[in-house]
């Protein structure tokens, strides 16, 4: 398959090294010519993934045209507050017949719309050629070859199939699912909660601390899901639970990273310092995530809370309290599927 990787980050990177060693014709753009030269001619991506080499067959360029040129499969790798920016400007030179595939993790906060709702809108693809790609895929551990499962997921099977096919390197298994909802679902909230978790963490909790934000923080990923039209076992599977624990146990998570610093007592501003100067996708997704579960009558109290430490100020100490005082309730509701009929 000819597959250009639209974006040059660390998962973008890692992505397209998945592809060429599965067998593919693969094309990085990366925005700054001079990392384009670097890849090309050092095969090394120093910016965000040093110290891994990257494949003799793997081609960068920084012009939009000259990447997207008889593409057969799109890729976007850039973050999601940015996806509908870019998707505008590539948008005359998508090929006419391309999959689009969407890694991005996040819900739009000037829309409320996920990815591939996105991707739709801007480009006016139709839904059997739009994919997203989730799972438990931390991008270094990916790019050093370690073992590791992901979904792709689409509304034709056919698509999601092909996809798989393409993805299929040595150390990378796909599985596929027409289950879309809840493959952005789990991606988007997963990233929330693992910001609850490196709270947790740098406030210097345990174990049983980190298992209970993670079970519970699966729960009300659930009740989303359900309430916006996704399939139960999605969430039960790697781009749920698989995802959230990834993401929320590693040290190579940002989102993690990130509220880890916070729960230190670092402000904003130096818990982004932590992470390179970029901010956690968590701490934009928790508003527009925020703002679903409200339209939709699901609550979300882990997101609420994350919600008033990033963007209310509350005290990640007083986000403890809250959360702890919260009025009793049963493990399960609002999310427990009706009984089967006899």
């Amino acid at each position: 398959m000819r597959a250009t990787v639209m974006g040059s980050g660390s998962w973008g990177t890692a992505v397209a090294k998945i592809l060429v060693d599965a067998g593919n014709d693969v094309t990085i753009w990366a925005r700054r010519p001079e990392l384009a030269e670097q890849i090309n001619s050092g095969h090394e991506n120093r910016d965000y993934l040093p110290g891994i080499t990257l494949p003799e067959g793997l081609r960068a360029v920084s012009s939009v045209p000259e990447a997207l040129a008889d593409a057969e499969l799109v890729v976007c790798a850039v973050p999601s507050q940015s996806l509908r920016e870019n998707l505008a400007t590539w948008r005359e030179d998508l090929p006419g017949t391309a999959v689009l595939l969407s890694l991005a993790k996040g819900v739009e906060v000037t829309s409320g719309k996920r990815m591939s709702q996105v991707i739709k809108e801007v480009t006016g693809v139709p839904d059997e050629r739009v994919a997203v790609l989730s799972g438990p895929n931390l991008a270094r551990e990916i790019a050093e070859e370690q073992p590791a499962a992901t979904v792709i997921a689409c509304t034709d099977e056919s698509v999601a199939t092909a996809l798989q096919q393409a993805f299929a390197a040595p150390y990378f298994r796909p599985y596929t699912n027409t289950d879309v909802v809840g493959c952005e679902i789990g991606g988007a909230a997963k990233n929330v909660i693992a910001l609850a978790c490196g709270m947790a963490s740098g406030m210097g909790f345990g174990e049983n601390t980190l298992a209970t934000l993670i079970t519970r923080g699966l729960a009300e990923t659930i009740r989303l899901g359900m309430a916006l039209g996704a399939d139960i076992t999605t969430l039960a599977g790697l781009a749920g639970i698989g995802d959230l624990v990834a993401t929320c146990s590693s040290p190579l998570s940002r989102n993690r990273t990130f509220g880890h610093r916070l729960g230190e007592g670092a402000t904003l501003e130096e818990a982004q310092a932590a992470t390179n100067g970029q901010v956690a996708e968590g701490v934009k997704s928790c508003r527009s995530v925020r703002a679903l579960a409200a339209e939709s009558g699901v609550e979300m109290p882990l997101t609420e809370a994350v919600y008033r430490v990033c963007h209310e100020g509350l005290p990640v100490a007083e986000m403890v309290d809250l959360l702890l005082g919260r009025t009793p309730k049963p493990e399960v509701y609002g999310a427990r599927p009706e009984p089967a009929g006899n």
